[in-house]
């Protein structure tokens, strides 16, 4: 076996990443399989080992119980596509335009796949992809960031989805969606296998993302919530219409329970198989949410706010680790930690130099092998959307930037989505506008929240629920966190203008 020095590479916000590892042809006990697990709008208190009261999630509980639980894990983003990103880039999702749902990846972006695959790893994506079109002819299609097979979703999906092949046209498959892109993704990881090279999965998840369908037997599960629970109406998607409705929250509720148990025991099917292939013990299982709960499904969040805000419960998520070869003993991390950092450290994993352009992740090794107690610099948030779309070019040609796979929530566009990302080419004081966080080890600042012009400061660790705003009393932390976001704006705002891949 050859080694690969030890290298250290710094960029302006990054992170280093190197360590000495094995040659490519076929995973060692410091450079493991990987799979990526996410859910789709899947909350931080939506799990029975986070206390929920009804939930039934054997699977992640079993995870939690023998792995690493990460406490105090965010989505870089407060939503589906901004987070997504950041697990794909290591970067905040402002740096390359995914300002929300519905903005693609920018072609230039190096991806984890990207890495991996030069690592050696074979790479498929299974599910939900939600950062441009799918189709063949999209330049940020999973085949373009670096995924050699996929069987994708531009956004989300329900029983029975439509998936392109690698860019083919949509095609239906019959069944729980969590099972058959996991059973999908289990066939790859077998070829992988024969072939005798390290594999990196990207399995995310359609589920519990509304409308919300289930099958009859999980559904029973949840056929006794109490009459005081969920009794108020909500808005969302109807599955017979695709259209806006209001219904009973708790009806609503039993659906998504039902979905986010099909999700869990998907989960146990692949560990299951792991097992059986004698993959499980050097496969690292990393499964998190993608933004906090959303607004029709609160119930029980025990944070401020919901999907979409930057307050915690927009953006703490469930997130476990599963590495039997190298996390021996269960054990529980409250470092602040955020989907940024997936890339850097699977690139310190696998002994790849992380890209030479601003990251926003760090490498959380350090974390899994329990050495590291606090994160070296805060994480910055920001929902702002830089320059009004009608004054801006597009980045990408539209035609390209069509959709294909239908889902079953309409829009103006149908049953699919279209994309879109737009030219920045200079940098003005309007776009440093937008709700915008800063959390450090113990105190987070909050500007223009929920209010416009406002500034908070809170205490995180004493008060996760943001009740007290104490930025009176603590003036001087308010503005070293303020200097420190405005200097990670200028940062991003650089990036977004397209200097990195100058």
């Amino acid at each position: 076996m050859r080694t690969r020095l030890l290298a250290l590479v710094l960029v302006l916000s990054g992170a280093a990443c190197a360590a000495a590892v094995s040659s490519p042809a076929a995973p060692t006990a410091d450079r493991p399989n990987i799979v990526l697990l996410m859910g789709d709008d899947h909350g931080w208190d939506e799990t029975g080992y986070n206390g929920h009261p009804y939930l039934k999630t054997p699977v992640l509980d079993q995870m939690a119980a023998s792995g690493l639980r990460l406490d105090r894990f965010y989505s870089a983003g407060s939503s589906c596509s901004p987070t997504r990103g950041t697990v794909i880039t290591g970067r905040h999702h402002n740096r390359y335009g995914t300002f929300a749902p519905g903005y693609s990846l920018r072609p230039e972006e190096t991806s984890v796949a990207h890495l991996l695959r030069k690592a050696g790893y074979a790479t498929g994506h299974f599910g939900k992809w939600h950062l441009g079109p799918v189709k063949a002819a999209s330049p940020t299609n999973p085949g373009a960031m670096g995924f050699d097979e996929w069987l994708s979703h531009d956004n989300f999906f329900e029983l029975n989805p439509f998936f392109s092949r690698n860019g083919g046209p949509p095609e239906q498959l019959k069944g729980e969606s969590s099972e058959l892109i996991v059973a999908e993704a289990l066939r790859f990881i077998d070829r992988a296998k024969q072939n005798q090279r390290p594999f990196f999965v990207v399995i995310w998840f359609g589920s519990p993302h509304e409308p919300y369908s289930a099958l009859p037997a999980d559904l029973a599960l949840y056929d006794q919530l109490p009459t005081s629970f969920g009794n108020r109406q909500v808005r969302l998607t109807s599955n017979e219409t695709g259209r806006p409705v209001q219904r009973l929250q708790r009806e609503v509720l039993r659906e998504r329970f039902a979905e986010i148990t099909a999700m869990d025991r998907s989960i146990g099917q692949l560990r299951t198989h792991l097992g059986g292939a004698g993959l499980r013990a050097n496969t690292l299982l990393w499964y998190c949410g993608d933004n906090g709960t959303p607004q029709e499904a609160v119930a029980t969040v025990p944070f401020r706010g919901y999907k979409g805000a930057i307050y915690e419960g927009g953006i703490r998520v469930p997130a476990v680790i599963e590495w039997p070869a190298a996390i021996a003993r269960p054990r529980a991390s409250d470092v602040n930690t955020v989907t940024s950092d997936i890339l850097p450290t699977l690139c310190e994993l696998a002994g790849q130099p992380v890209p030479a352009r601003p990251l926003d992740g760090i490498s959380l090794v350090g974390v899994l092998k329990g050495t590291l107690a606090e994160r070296p610099r805060p994480i910055g948030f920001w929902n702002g959307r830089p320059r009004a779309p009608a004054s801006a070019t597009p980045y990408i040609d539209p035609e390209l930037q069509k959709g294909t796979t239908p889902l079953a929530k309409l829009s103006a566009e149908g049953a699919t989505r279209n994309f879109l990302n737009y030219r920045h080419p200079d940098i003005q004081e309007g776009d440093f506008a937008g709700p915008r966080a800063m959390l450090g080890n113990r105190y987070k600042l909050v500007i223009d929240g929920e209010r416009a012009a406002s500034r908070e400061l809170f205490d995180v660790r004493n008060d996760p629920a943001e009740k007290h705003n104490i930025i009176a009393t603590h003036p001087d932390e308010a503005k070293q966190l303020e200097r420190a976001l405005r200097d990670w704006q200028q940062s991003v705002l650089q990036s977004l203008t397209g200097a990195d891949y100058r």
